[in-house]
């Protein structure tokens, strides 16, 4: 049942939507949802640290799936509310999200990720230099 609409991945990662500030950082200002080939939808959000040790609402989601020991990413979405906490906004993944998603399982470069209510794309078209180089001649 991966057949989710684009839509409804949308409200599952701005549910999760929480912003926390600690001094100059925000937690969780940044949502995450996907749902996997099995029809499973997990969630997350961001963790924005001072250190360099946190990571992003994608990773946490992932997370949570691979924990439920699945692997396979049908699809999936970020979104961050502005400033106002008026408008919602479709945030593509960033370029170590996108390799995270790859390394996950080779299969997820099929994986449908969300750029808009009505937009989509394969991550083999965000991320096209997935092959190991070949050796110079």
């Amino acid at each position: 049942m991966t057949s989710r609409s684009n839509d409804d991945l949308i409200e599952a990662a701005v549910a999760v939507l929480n912003p926390h500030l600690v001094g100059d950082r925000i937690f969780g200002d940044v949502a995450s949802a996907l749902i996997t080939d099995a029809g499973n939808v997990y969630v997350g959000v961001c963790i924005d640290t001072t250190s360099g040790t946190g990571f992003c609402a994608e990773h946490a989601a992932i997370a949570a799936m691979v924990t439920a020991r699945e692997h396979k990413i049908a699809k999936i979405v970020a979104v961050w509310r502005d400033d106002n906490k008026a408008k919602v906004h479709v945030v593509p993944p960033c370029g170590r999200c996108r390799e995270f998603i790859h390394q996950i399982d080779p299969a997820n470069l099929d994986t449908e990720v969300i750029l808009g209510r009505d937009r989509t794309s394969k991550l083999r078209e965000l991320l096209p230099a997935t092959d190991w180089p070949a050796p110079l001649d």
